[in-house]
């Protein structure tokens, strides 16, 4: 009898939809974000089924948004499903969010049957091409038993060396072939085999003598600095980078999505200090961060003509680009691990009373005295100050573990940087290096289903919550624990911003580019929905909406009104406008 079972197992006959799930379980998926329609609403059922939670969006941007933000936040491939056409443009959206950001996430999409295409078939697209500019890879499986070999190929790369973005392209015709479940379970250990080999063949490690190097700079170094990225907070670098920065007593600056990887309480961090210690520095290692826009391109008049960078990166391309003095080739974690041996071997430390130290710190307390004034104002109708004093206060009340903290919008993100604080690693997301608008709610589902254990607060300008506002719904269908606090300035920027003499021609009557509906009631939206809606205009109101819904940590609301002429225009970049 048991050898009747055996054989009938063997020849049980399982389609592409339940073999692509079976190998997204091999490789160890657990969860996966996306829109379902034709053709994959059959595959995202076999893998729910298969033990994958699926997180269904409203619109396949938030769910891209929010596949890149699980791999940055995970270290696994983030998974975004569409449907074919339409749905994987829009998915392009997070894919390309994350190759921008060197994050890990595949993009997978249903196409047209291959027997129709160039014939105008049903959501028909050359989706390998229009993919092809945000993948570091592409593949298609055009045969049933390819699909094993696809997903472990797109899975591997998204993850060895710099992380990025792949594509993967499931056509009709090859979800709905069949094959027997026994040579399913071969083709999958044969491509598990392989991609076991590609993850040991692909490890890089700087060499011995080029730490040599290294230490010897900073050792030599009148005014270092220690300058690290979301790229360390990837590699879970944190350790590494406190016995650095605690053995040597460098100062640090993270970027914005470094922040908390040492506290920004620390008394070497140089973050109220910025423009000095960057200006001033002459040797400064970079671990995971681009000398890119964000860093001034490392490049004077922010920084010094002199300046000697040690740049320690993934990707070997990335130095060769930059051209540093030094490039450190491999994972942060490991890279820092070779820093700190060496140090050890001949220590050093700069002590407090180093004229650099007392420098950074008495900039840094003169800026952090007149920001803590301006703070400490009670201002109604609000200005942007008070109530993010008020949202420090109540996310520092919560303790360990810290909130993930969620952040975009021009002055909001921008006030919100030198405001709110991060005591712990990998708990600020915001719009990142390609300053992408409209993560927001997607970056607070994945947030709430990666780190189920924290609470989710966003803090949104009214204009970067509109992009994804209906995503408020899947916050309250899957019950994340995540408080959504709307900045309401009534605008991008805070409405109408022109000059009179601009406001002439056919249309002058119409609301300005920048404007929205005044005193827009967001909080009413998600309670539609069963969630918990807010509207405040105090600091009493602030606190005691606050302290309701991060105790009850339901999906809510907050909805504060901002004086409309609060904001600047453009955030801190007016130059580009």
């Amino acid at each position: 009898m048991a050898e009747s079972n055996s054989q009938t197992t063997s020849q049980t006959l399982i389609d592409g939809n339940t073999l692509a799930a079976k190998s997204l379980v091999a490789y160890g998926i657990t969860h996966m974000f996306g829109v379902v329609g034709i053709p994959v609403t059959s595959f995202a059922n076999r893998a729910v089924a298969a033990g994958i939670r699926f997180i269904a969006f409203h619109n396949e941007q938030s769910a891209g948004y929010a596949a890149s933000a699980y791999g940055y936040l995970t270290g696994r491939p983030g998974i975004l499903l569409t449907v074919s056409g339409p749905g994987c443009v829009h998915g392009l959206a997070g894919l390309s969010n994350a190759m921008i950001n060197t994050w890990p996430m595949v993009l997978i999409s249903g196409s047209c049957d291959q027997n129709d295409i160039g014939r105008g078939d049903f959501q028909e697209l050359n989706q390998i091409e229009a993919a092809k500019p945000f993948s570091k890879h592409l593949g298609k499986a055009k045969d049933i038993k390819e699909i094993p070999k696809c997903f472990f190929e797109a899975l591997d790369s998204a993850v060895l060396g710099r992380p990025g973005g792949c594509y993967l392209d499931l056509p009709t015709d090859v979800l709905h072939q069949t094959i027997s479940e026994s040579e399913a379970d071969s083709l999958i250990k044969s491509a598990a085999d392989v991609s076991e080999i590609e993850k040991g063949a692909k490890k890089i490690t700087t060499a011995s003598l080029e730490v040599e190097r290294a230490v010897d700079l900073l050792r030599n170094a009148e005014r270092p600095l220690i300058v690290f990225g979301k790229g360390a907070a990837y590699a879970r670098a944190e350790n590494e980078l406190k016995r650095l920065v605690e053995s040597t007593g460098i100062p640090f600056l993270p970027t914005p999505m470094g922040k908390g990887l040492l506290p920004d309480t620390h008394e070497l961090a140089a973050s109220a200090a910025r423009s000095l210690a960057i200006g001033k520095c002459d040797v400064a290692l970079v671990v995971g961060a681009r000398l890119n826009w964000l860093l001034h391109f490392g490049e004077p008049p922010k920084w010094s003509k002199d300046v000697k960078f040690i740049l320690v990166d993934v990707s070997e391309e990335e130095i060769e680009l930059r051209k540093p003095n030094l490039g450190l080739v491999g994972d942060a974690k490991k890279v820092l691990e070779l820093v700190n041996k060496e140090i050890k071997e001949d220590p050093f430390c700069l002590g407090k009373n180093h004229p650099w130290l007392e420098a950074i710190s008495k900039k840094a307390r003169d800026n952090v005295s007149r920001m803590e004034a301006q703070l400490a104002k009670d201002v109604v109708p609000f200005n942007f100050l008070t109530p993010m004093r008020i949202i420090r206060n109540a996310i520092l009340e919560v303790g360990s573990p810290a909130p993930v903290l969620v952040s975009e919008g021009a002055n909001t993100m921008d006030v919100g940087r030198a405001v709110l604080v991060q005591t712990e690693p990998r708990t600020r997301l915001d719009a990142g290096t390609w300053g992408t608008m409209g993560v927001g709610l997607g970056y607070c589902i994945a947030a709430a289903v990666a780190e189920p254990h924290r609470l989710v607060v966003a803090v949104e300008g009214d204009s970067g919550f509109g992009f994804s506002a209906m995503e408020v719904e899947t916050l309250v269908r899957y019950q994340l624990p995540v408080v959504v606090i709307v900045f309401n300035n009534g605008g991008v920027y805070g409405g109408d911003r022109r000059n009179p003499e601009e406001i002439i021609g056919p249309f002058k009557e119409d609301p300005a580019p920048t404007s929205f509906v005044p005193g827009a009631a967001y909080h009413v939206l998600i309670e539609a929905f069963g969630g918990k809606g807010y509207l405040v205009g105090t600091p009493d109101e602030l606190k005691s909406a606050l302290s309701e819904s991060f105790t009850a940590r339901k999906p809510a609301v907050i909805n504060v009104t901002i004086d409309p002429y609060a904001g600047a225009e453009s955030g801190r970049m007016q130059h580009k406008n």
